[in-house]
């Protein structure tokens, strides 16, 4: 395709989606344009694009000042000489400027509208396809390559010819963990990264929660991206001469898909890799903040399934970055959605337009100080930005944990009968004398369906967010204890915890608690919510059954959150045993859950009396 042609698609591309922001189309529509683009071929190397003639006025700013060349398709060599290739966009001018680097696996011309906007504000922003992934050479494997092949792109990027020799990245999801696994390897060009809603250990953040395989994300994530995998695999055949032309036309097989052996092998590693092995160590940012010298801005979100990673990168980079710089250079920003949704309504729950933040915009102001020196006050402001749910404002802080919330213990509560909404299951500043337990059946055969929070995989089946868990209270198989009315607002923010004594009539079984605000309509918002795989209870590392009957004291992390509850909401605590597909079902066998048949139900024990105190435990802000 000539360059003359190609300004045109790009410019009909843009006109259709620029308002939107590529990067937030929906999965559906990523995959089929990534499917599009990846057949397409661009013989062009290099042609100018004017800003304007492309209908950027709509996203300029100030600095959006250049004309923008474009170069497609060029050629590194990582250091075992597989070839990567990436799109540039650049300002048409002389001199040098600062580079923004994105290594995607999701096909690089989805971001188009971001590589514009970079360029037309002076910077040159290199989008690159990561190994094994559409126009890059090499088999693709999650995390494998990413810390070596992403050091060679940073140094690369540094010494093009109109590089000024300062790069930093950016993106979200894998996306931020190709930002994350290049980091630790140090490249010494790289100046900063803006990693957005990503993990920090990819056992704990990404395939397993709490001991739980993340079924949902990891076999939707997996299948989508295998996509990609069969195309290339089956390319070849789809021609008449692959085949044997002697066969009678009515024979012809059209493609070749073969087994499904080679186009997710990682899938099967996973499984395969249930506990916290060196399989996962090799990998993990967190056992390597040490090796991050750069300073960071941190994007999470509170209804997004990689939460609480962003938030541990920021907080592990601060107390153990390896340089001066980096321990003092760490920024967070809290939005409300993330992979929820990026808009003011996220699930059931309208945020109001002061909640959508302009992320993208916001790391370029932050950029424009690192890499170009501006002076625009960002290195003023306080270094943590959350949205505070309940009043739905935005609020700067000095830090991550507020060092003023205080952990409050609400106990449970009740007469033995907190199944459902309906039951007498209280919660209480008051810790419990003499009461009875509650229990409930847990059957894997009907687990309790996921609603709302952060799943990912089927947002249509699935739909994540804030929504109303009514539904789901009404179940016989789920625990609920509700304190009063509160009387004035109530901030909770921070870390939640739940402290429960437990018991089970299986060797192995699941325990789920989630934080509810429940308005005075009665609406039941979920806010944050975790689970525990009993087998790993006191260890990700190793498996430990259960003795039936036996009483255990376990610490549930719900991760964090940041909601007022207004004068005359409740909060709720629930309490249940499965939460599926987003994690996938205990069989209660103490068989290997990711591959077992066999299942059978469980009667679960939740003991509070004066010696099981069980407690939900929430930062309470002054």
């Amino acid at each position: 395709m000539r360059a003359h042609r190609l300004i045109p698609s790009l410019a009909r591309f843009l006109q259709s989606k620029v308002a939107a922001d590529v990067r937030r189309l929906s999965k559906g529509e990523r995959l089929a344009f990534s499917l599009v683009t990846s057949a397409a071929t661009w013989s062009c190397s290099q042609c100018t694009l004017v800003a304007l003639a492309l209908g950027m006025a709509a996203v300029g700013h100030a600095q959006d000042q250049y004309a923008i060349i474009f170069e497609n398709n060029v050629a590194m060599k990582t250091r075992d000489g597989v070839t990567l290739r990436a799109d540039i966009y650049r300002p048409k001018a002389d001199g040098k400027f600062p580079v923004l680097l994105e290594r995607t696996p999701y096909n690089k011309y989805t971001n188009i509208d971001s590589g514009l906007k970079a360029a037309a504000r002076g910077y040159v922003c290199i989008i690159q396809d990561v190994r094994g992934r559409f126009a890059s050479e090499g088999k693709w494997y999650p995390f494998k390559y990413e810390s070596q092949d992403g050091y060679d792109a940073v140094e690369w990027a540094a010494a093009l010819p109109y590089a000024n020799g300062k790069v930093g990245t950016i993106g979200g999801s894998y996306v931020g963990t190709t930002q994350m696994l290049l980091a630790v390897a140090a490249p010494p060009h790289l100046v900063g990264i803006n990693p957005m809603i990503t993990a920090s250990n990819y056992h704990a953040h990404w395939a397993y929660q709490g001991g739980t395989f993340m079924q949902l994300l990891a076999q939707a994530w997996s299948s989508v991206l295998s996509i990609h995998e069969l195309e290339r695999r089956v390319g070849g055949t789809a021609l008449p001469t692959y085949w044997d032309l002697k066969r009678p036309p009515s024979e012809y097989p059209l493609l070749d898909p073969g087994t499904s052996k080679g186009l997710a092998d990682y899938y099967f590693d996973w499984i395969a890799h249930p506990t916290y092995d060196d399989y996962w160590k090799q990998w993990s940012i967190e056992e390597r903040f040490d090796k991050i010298t750069v300073p960071a801005l941190h994007i999470a979100a509170w209804y997004d399934l990689f939460q609480d990673g962003s938030i541990r990168n920021y907080m592990g980079i601060k107390r153990q970055g390896g340089s001066a710089a980096a321990r003092q250079g760490q920024r967070l920003v809290i939005i409300p959605g993330g992979h929820a949704g990026f808009g003011q309504k996220i699930g059931e729950v309208d945020f109001g337009k002061d909640s959508v933040l302009d992320t993208w915009g916001y790391g370029l102001r932050w950029y424009d100080h690192l890499l170009k020196g501006i002076d625009n006050g960002i290195a003023q402001e306080k270094p943590v930005k959350i949205f505070v749910m309940g009043r739905n404002v935005w609020r700067d802080e000095d830090d991550w944990p507020l060092a003023r919330a205080k952990p409050t213990r609400y106990y449970l509560h009740s007469e033995g009968k907190a199944n459902m909404l309906s039951g007498d299951g209280r919660l209480s500043l008051t810790p419990p004398a003499s009461e009875p337990a509650d229990k409930y059946v847990y059957d894997p055969n009907d687990p309790m369906p996921t609603h709302g929070g952060a799943p990912l995989g089927d947002l249509v089946r699935y739909p994540a967010g804030p929504l109303d868990q009514r539904a789901v209270e009404s179940r016989p198989d789920v625990l609920v204890y509700t304190t009063p009315a509160f009387e004035q607002d109530t901030e909770v923010t921070g870390p939640v915890s739940l402290e429960l004594y437990v018991s089970s009539s299986a060797v192995d079984t699941d325990f789920t608690g989630k934080l509810v605000d429940v308005w005075p309509n009665g609406f039941a918002q979920n806010l944050t919510d975790g689970i525990l795989r009993m087998r790993y209870r006191g260890s990700m590392e190793k498996v430990e059954l259960m003795n039936p009957g036996e009483v255990y004291k376990v610490t549930i992390d719900l991760w964090s959150t940041a909601n007022v509850f207004l004068a005359g909401h409740k909060l709720r605590l629930e309490i249940a045993s499965s939460n599926f597909p987003r994690f996938d079902r205990n069989p209660n066998t103490g068989d290997n859950p990711e591959k077992a048949t066999r299942h059978i139900p469980a009667t679960n024990v939740i003991h509070h009396d004066q010696d099981h105190p069980s407690a939900l435990i929430v930062p309470v802000a002054p």
